[in-house]
C-alpha cells in the first residue's frame, strides 16, 4: 500500500489513475479539497475498494500519523503544494503552510512512522517528494539547463516555498536517514488540469469566445512535460531510484508561451473550428507578472542515464491529445469553473 498526499490534484490525480490501471497495490489518497482539488477527477475509482480516500490537511500531524499507523504503507509520494505563482504574489501565507509546514509535517510523520518498522521494512519505505524546476531561478537565453547541481535561486513565493521544502527532505535524509528521493520536474500538461494554468486556460476561454491573456511579450520559454509521463517518471523513481538522490524530469519540449498559445489555437482550428474566423483573435498582452522568469529549461540526462527514463510524448502528440480531452470533458470544465466560481 502506498500513502498519495494531494491525489485530487492535477497531478496527483493522474498519478493515482495511472497507478491503480497498472497496479493492484492499494492507495490511501489524502486531500485537503482546495480550489484545485477535484473528487470529479476520481469519479472512475468511486467503488474500488483500492482507492482509499481522506479529505484532510498534510499539517495535521495526528491525522498523518494516525494514517501511517493505520494503513502502515511501503511509501508515501507527495504531491500536496499550492503551485500558482500568481496566487502566492497575491497571498503567499497559504503556500508557506502548505508547501513548508506541510511538508516539513509529512516528514516529522514518517520519520516516527519509519523508526517503528522491522528492518526489512525499514530498508523498503520510501518517500517521495514531488518538486518543480522553478526552485532553480531563471535562465538567460544561452544559458545551458537545469542540472541537478544548479544552485537555487527561486524568484516568487511560490518557487521559494517549494525550494524550502526540498531542503527540509534533504535534512531530514541527511540528519535522520529517512529514505527520500526528490524530483523536480517542467511545466505538466494534459488531463484534469485546473483551468488557471495556461494551457487549459488557453483552451476554455479559447472555447467560451473570451480573451486570451498572453503575459508581455508572451516570450517566456518553459519545457512542458506530458502528465503520464511524469507519472511514469515517479514510478521508475520509486522502484529504482537511489535513496537521497534528485532527479531532473522534464519533456525536452522547450517552447514560448506564445508559441504554445499559437499550436493550440492551430488544432483548435482544425477540431472544433472558430465561426467567427479562427481563434487567434482573441489573444490579448496584458501587463507581465511581477518578478516573471524568463526562460527554464530540464536537463533530464540523468534520469534517462541512471533509471532508463525518458518521456513516450512529443509536445506535437501530447498537446493533441490534451485539446481533445478538453472537448470531450466539457462537463467537468464547467463543473471545475463553477465550483472555483
Amino acid at each position: 500500500m502506498i500513502l498519495v498526499t494531494g491525489g485530487a490534484g492535477f497531478i496527483g490525480s493522474n498519478f493515482v489513475l495511472d497507478w491503480l490501471a497498472q497496479s493492484d497495490e492499494p492507495v490511501i489518497n489524502l486531500d485537503k479539497l482546495t480550489y484545485a482539488g477535484n473528487l470529479e477527477n476520481l469519479i472512475s475509482l468511486q467503488n474500488d475498494s483500492r482507492h482509499i480516500f481522506v479529505q484532510g490537511d498534510i499539517c495535521d500531524f495526528e491525522l498523518v500519523s494516525d494514517l501511517l499507523k493505520k494503513y502502515q504503507p511501503r511509501a508515501i509520494i507527495h504531491f500536496a503544494a499550492e503551485s500558482h505563482v500568481d496566487r502566492s504574489i497575491l497571498d503567499s501565507s497559504e503556500f508557506m503552510q502548505t508547501n513548508v509546514n506541510g511538508t516539513f509535517t509529512l516528514l516529522e510523520s514518517a520519520r516516527k512512522y519509519w523508526i517503528t518498522l522491522d528492518e526489512d521494512r525499514k530498508q523498503a519505505f520510501r518517500f517521495h517528494h514531488v518538486s518543480t524546476d522553478e526552485v532553480y531561478g531563471s535562465l538567460e537565453p544561452t544559458d545551458l539547463p537545469f542540472t541537478e547541481t544548479n544552485l537555487y535561486q527561486p524568484n516568487s513565493p511560490y518557487s521559494a516555498s517549494k525550494a524550502a521544502s526540498d531542503h527540509l527532505v534533504r535534512a531530514w535524509y541527511h540528519t535522520y536517514g529517512l529514505p527520500v528521493t526528490t524530483s523536480n520536474c517542467s511545466n505538466n500538461y494534459g488531463s484534469y488540469h485546473f483551468p488557471e494554468k495556461l494551457i487549459p486556460l488557453i483552451i476554455t476561454n479559447a472555447l467560451a469566445g473570451k480573451s486570451l491573456p498572453i503575459y508581455g511579450d508572451g516570450q517566456q520559454i518553459r519545457d512542458w512535460l506530458y502528465v503520464t509521463d511524469h507519472c511514469c517518471a515517479i514510478r521508475q523513481i520509486l522502484e529504482v531510484g537511489k535513496i537521497g538522490e534528485v532527479y531532473n524530469v522534464g519533456g525536452w519540449n522547450e517552447k514560448a508561451n506564445i508559441d504554445i498559445v499559437n499550436i493550440i489555437l492551430k488544432i483548435l482550428d482544425e477540431l472544433k473550428p472558430d465561426s467567427q474566423g479562427g481563434y487567434s483573435r482573441l489573444i490579448t498582452y496584458v501587463t507581465d507578472r511581477l518578478g516573471h522568469d524568463r526562460r527554464y529549461a530540464i536537463n533530464a540526462r540523468k534520469i534517462e542515464r541512471e533509471l532508463g527514463w525518458k518521456p513516450a510524448e512529443t509536445f506535437e502528440t501530447g498537446i493533441r491529445k490534451t485539446v481533445k480531452w478538453y472537448l470531450a470533458n466539457q462537463v467537468w470544465v464547467a463543473n471545475v469553473i463553477r465550483n472555483k466560481s
